[in-house]
């Protein structure tokens, strides 16, 4: 271990057997079996989506009086933290907060597929058409995002403001039931809430199950599913919507959502802020009525992620001189991604400044983390293509799926993953993936993992109704759009996975640097040790081997 500042950054590539992101098993106990005692009261979880390792290294150098820097002052870094591969947000924050990887958690994307549900009442009646509720092929897209929301409209693709049609806090008052996929039970069609699709329990269960309080805020009321399989690990979740109207910021026109302008962004994060703000003092996150300041709470911040993507400022951005992205191939932050590191630098005060006004600083650990990086850091890397030939593949028909950021997942018709092509008399997978491979150049795939290799890292896609048929590795710096965006996640790739990780608090003394790969599975059990509750409470612990953070 070293001093963070003294430590030169180099991260050697993950085998592939630690793409799953498994490790050895923890104990709760020391090596003489006795209990270790931390007397944490709180764990401040904070997720700043698409900061790199190598981010945080460069702002600490760059602004060593800085917030960022008195973290890591008094804390651990772990400059080759890897989060979860596919490294999408939704199993980026699942992982954070269960330990588990798709593979024990069951989600590889917010914009997924599950091969036994059904579409969403809304699908059809936004059509005009008539519901014909869970009937026909099963096969559907599982949309965990802003179309979930009372008020998301089909037709602009659009929710019409932060509170998406409900009230902040109160989370079931902004999903729709009528929006979510559907399965049956008991020969009934019943709605899929976001936490049914979680196939592990979460770290909020464990700590409300032993008597502390739990609170989240994110992105959008699709993050319900952070509850847990119960549904009722969270005392609070707060989600303002990102993906709505921007009515916070004067220069927003119609159809600007919250990422179309860095100014944006930070207004819409300023919201989450401030609940964590209000928790802190012993709120409900709207400051609402007076509650016990939760054992576990936090936020994730949406700035850095806009600033690395938005190529240049859109019309709630007075300074328009403002470009997005890194100025070269050593991560050095172009004007508006500096302003975006600021604003979460000075946001990380804040918390850490009301604490210490709370007198709650000494019982509280601040972990700061992502779900996921972004790729590629440097803009000449960037290689913009269309995925459009992935539905093309033979037995993809009218009910396969894929979604590709910078790597695609693909799933073929449930009807058809299995048959045989009669055009060929090869099995419709077969003839996928030779169709797949035979456009590889096109596609810029470096490696398609089929069946087999997904078996191994994940689970069989033909007896696992979430698993995909196949996942690209595409060559670095490939990211899938028609647009101007500099950057994606998803993927693969260190730029994609190799994010921050500072696990701080005043009784760290002096600042420690662990150089060991180190996963965002293991910042789960670390929580629960932290509070003194046993890590192996946690499902993943126990089934995919997922240990405390060295220290």
């Amino acid at each position: 271990m070293r001093g963070f500042r003294d430590y030169f950054l180099s991260t050697a590539a993950v085998a592939a057997a630690m793409l799953a992101g498994g490790i050895t098993v923890a104990r709760a106990d020391d090596d003489s079996g006795h209990s270790q005692r931390h007397g944490y009261k709180h764990v401040l979880l904070i997720s700043v989506d698409g900061m790199h390792a190598i981010d945080l290294k460069r702002w600490v150098e760059s602004r060593p009086g800085g917030n960022f820097a008195q973290l890591t002052n008094h804390g651990v870094v772990y400059p080759n933290a890897f989060t979860t591969a596919p490294s999408d947000s939704y199993p980026g924050m699942l992982a954070q907060v269960t330990g588990a990887t798709p593979k024990g958690g069951g989600l590889f994307y917010d914009d997924s597929y599950d091969r036994a549900a059904y579409p969403s009442k809304a699908f059809y009646t936004s059509q005009n058409l008539a519901d014909p509720g869970c009937t026909g092929a099963a096969g559907a897209e599982i949309t965990n995002f802003e179309a979930l929301d009372k008020s998301f409209d089909y037709d602009s693709g659009l929710v019409a403001d932060y509170t998406a049609g409900g009230t902040l806090g109160q989370v079931y008052t902004q999903l729709d039931p009528d929006h979510m996929q559907r399965k049956l039970v008991n020969g009934q069609c019943v709605p899929v809430y976001p936490h049914e699709y979680v196939r592990t329990n979460t770290i909020f269960e464990v700590i409300k199950a032993a008597g502390m309080g739990t609170a989240w805020s994110d992105k959008h009321p699709a993050y319900e599913d952070l509850a847990g399989p119960s549904g009722k690990g969270l005392d609070e979740l707060y989600a303002p919507e990102i993906n709505s109207q921007d009515t916070l910021d004067a220069g927003a026109k119609p159809g600007d959502d919250y990422t179309k302008s860095y100014t944006g962004v930070r207004s819409y994060d300023s919201l989450k802020v401030q609940a964590v703000l209000n928790w802190i003092d012993g709120y409900d996150g709207a400051r609402t009525q007076h509650q016990p300041v939760p054992a576990i709470f936090g936020m994730n911040f949406q700035a850095v992620s806009v600033g690395q993507k938005l190529a240049k400022a859109g019309h709630a951005d007075a300074d328009k001189s403002l470009v997005g992205g890194y100025a070269d191939a050593q991560a050095t932050p172009g004007n508006a991604l500096t302003l975006q590191f600021q604003f979460v630098d000075d946001a990380l005060g804040k918390f850490v400044n009301e604490l210490k006004a709370q007198n709650l600083y000494e019982s509280t650990l601040i972990i700061v983390s992502a779900k996921h990086g972004q790729s590629p850091i440097n803009v000449k890397d960037r290689v913009a293509i269309s995925d459009a030939l992935y539905s093309n593949a033979p037995g993809f028909g009218a009910n396969g799926f894929e979604i590709c950021d910078d790597g695609a997942l693909v799933w073929l018709s449930p009807q058809m993953q299995q048959a045989t092509n009669p055009a060929t008399g090869n099995p419709y997978h077969a003839d996928a993936k030779a169709y797949i491979l035979s456009h590889a150049a096109d596609l810029h795939i470096q490696k398609l993992l089929d069946r087999d290799e997904l078996s191994k890292l994940y689970a069989d896609p033909f007896h696992n109704s979430r698993v995909p048929d196949f996942l690209a590795i595409t060559d670095h710096g490939v990211i899938c759009t028609g647009g101007s965006k500099l950057a994606e996640h998803g993927g693969f790739s260190d730029d994609d996975r190799n994010v921050l990780l500072v696990v701080s608090s005043p009784r760290i003394k002096h600042a420690k640097i662990v150089e060991d790969t180190t996963f965002t599975t293991q910042i789960a059990p670390t929580i629960l040790h932290a509070l003194d509750l046993d890590p192996r409470s946690l499902q993943a612990v126990r089934e995919e081997g997922v240990q405390v953070l060295k220290n």
